[in-house]
Parts: structure tokens; sequence; C-alpha cells
């Protein structure tokens, strides 16, 4: 069992008050407030509200790219590995519906420089999509399609995934929307 540290539950904390009040709505104030001490006690645990938003953002970018750099090498087919893809999306989103919310909600809110360092990897990830999806086509395992058409749908399709976890009482099984989710998206690109 992990023991959960002050800090730990501070950003927490902080992570689910932003998907309650969005970004620029919450204050230092408020998580304080939520976690039951002054203000000035915040600043123990992180510098500023923009250091949280950066601390998720990347941390989970990072996580997300490892994932599909491992299934890209891997030598599965291009159906097998977009299953996996599909998957690792499926199971972030389980765990860590409110980081997946911030990626999808907040980025916007990034400030200079790591605003556009955040862009340039989610263009990467588009990119590396993008390659699976040509992988499959020259394979002969996924019809010919216009890639950049469906990288933006496939990836549209699963980034919503957390909302089934973060709003709701009772979460969905994620083995039975993977299940749902892979056979909607393979129907669309295999040949």
């Amino acid at each position: 069992m992990k023991v959960s540290t002050r800090r730990e539950d501070f950003l927490q904390t902080s992570l689910e008050l932003i998907h309650e009040k969005g970004f620029k709505a919450t204050t230092m104030r408020d998580i304080a407030e939520r976690m039951g001490f002054d203000v000035s006690n915040s600043y123990n645990y992180i510098k500023s509200k923009q250091d949280i938003l950066e601390l998720f953002l990347f941390r989970t970018s990072a996580e997300f790219h490892n994932t599909m750099d491992n299934i890209l090498a891997c030598s599965y087919t291009a159906d097998e590995k977009l299953k996996q893809v599909i998957s690792a999306h499926i199971q972030v989103a389980a765990k860590k519906p409110f980081e997946v919310a911030l990626m999808v909600n907040e980025w916007r809110n990034l400030s200079e420089p790591k605003y556009n360092e955040y862009v340039a990897l989610r263009n990467l990830y588009e990119k590396k999509m993008a390659k699976l999806l040509r992988e499959g086509v020259q394979q002969g395992v996924f019809k010919e399609m216009d890639v950049k058409i469906a990288t933006a749908l496939i990836l549209s399709s699963i980034r919503w995934l957390y909302d089934a976890y973060a709003n709701t009482k009772k979460a969905m099984n994620p083995i039975e929307l993977e299940r749902q989710i892979v056979g909607l998206v393979l129907e669309g690109v295999l040949k």
C-alpha cells in the first residue's frame, strides 16, 4: 500500500479543484482552503499555480510519449499497435482522469515558453499516430485514407475518455470501454 505524502495530497487536491472550477478560476487560496490550511502554506508544496499546470501536463505527456514510442518500436502489426495505443489511452484515463482532463482542457493556460514546448509535444504525438497509420496502409492492413484526417479523428475520439472516470460516480469498466472503442476505430480503418 502506497503512503501518500502531504505534497501529493496537495497536488491531487489542486488537480481536482482545477477540474471542478477551471484553471483560471482556481486560486492558491481555494486550494489552501480545500486542504484546510493558510494560503502561505501552499508555497511549501509548489511555487505557483502555473507550476502545478506544468508539472501535470509535462509528466502526463511524457507518459503518453513513452508508451507510444514503445508501441511504435515493437514488432506488432499496425492494427495491433493501434489497439495498444487505444488501450494505453484508456488505461491512463482510467487511472489519471484529472491529469488527462488537464491535458484536454487547460493546456492553453500555459505561459511561454512552456506553451510552445507543450504544443510541440502535442504535434509530435500526432505525427507519431500518423506514422502508425501510414505504416498500416503500407502493410496493407489499413485501407487507403487521408492520414491527417484519420489521425485527428482517432485522437479526438479517445481524448474524451477521462470524462468516463472524472465526472461519474460509477466509473466505466476500462476493459469493456477498450473493447468497444477498439472495435469502432478498427472498423473504420481496417481494409
